[in-house]
């Protein structure tokens, strides 16, 4: 059974990608080449939008850890995971996550790299980056680039869920695994 999905999974994008193109020619009669280059000049013209929202979100993320701010959070919250019997090698993680993508896929494969994949801090790192979101990155530089200036609740929203993503994780792998 493991080796069906595993085939499954190496042609299934592929399949998509092929599939998505020749339905909309085909069977929508859509001019696919000339609707591709359309959406590309329009992503062009919004990744210029976002570079100043992204600068300054990457400086702020910069300045946090660089400060000492981040090694201060994790001394004050530490003796509680670590009564909780949670890894407090997932900390930082829990924090990185809602900050930035790429500065928490690279501490994900770091603690993959020296816990290995199949230990417990390897699955929970793993489970966490698959089930949060990096929300104040969102909220920077999507909600910037479209003007929205009034977050209501979108901020307190996004970290809760984060929050629960992260805990859900760590109940999930250590009662499962």
């Amino acid at each position: 059974m493991y080796e069906i999905f595993t085939r499954l999974s190496a042609w299934l994008i592929p399949a998509i990608i092929v599939f998505i193109p020749l339905y909309g020619a085909l069977r929508r009669k859509l001019p696919v080449y000339e609707t591709f280059v359309e959406g590309a000049k329009d992503g062009f013209g919004t990744a210029i939008a976002i570079i100043p929202h992204l600068v300054g979100m990457m400086v702020a993320i910069s300045m946090f850890r660089a400060s000492g701010a981040m090694d201060f959070m994790l001394s004050a919250v530490r003796p509680l995971f670590d009564w909780l019997h949670i890894p407090s090698e997932v900390l930082p993680l829990g924090l990185l996550r809602p900050l930035t993508g790429a500065g928490s896929l690279a501490f994900t494969a770091d603690l993959i790299q020296t816990y290995g994949p199949d230990s417990m801090i390897g699955r929970i790192a793993s489970t966490i980056q698959g089930s949060t979101d990096t929300t104040l990155y969102v909220l920077t530089v999507y909600f910037g680039a479209v003007a929205v200036r009034k977050t209501r609740y979108a901020l307190k929203v996004g970290l809760f869920s984060d929050f629960v993503g992260f805990v859900a994780a760590i109940l999930i792998c250590l009662y499962i695994f």
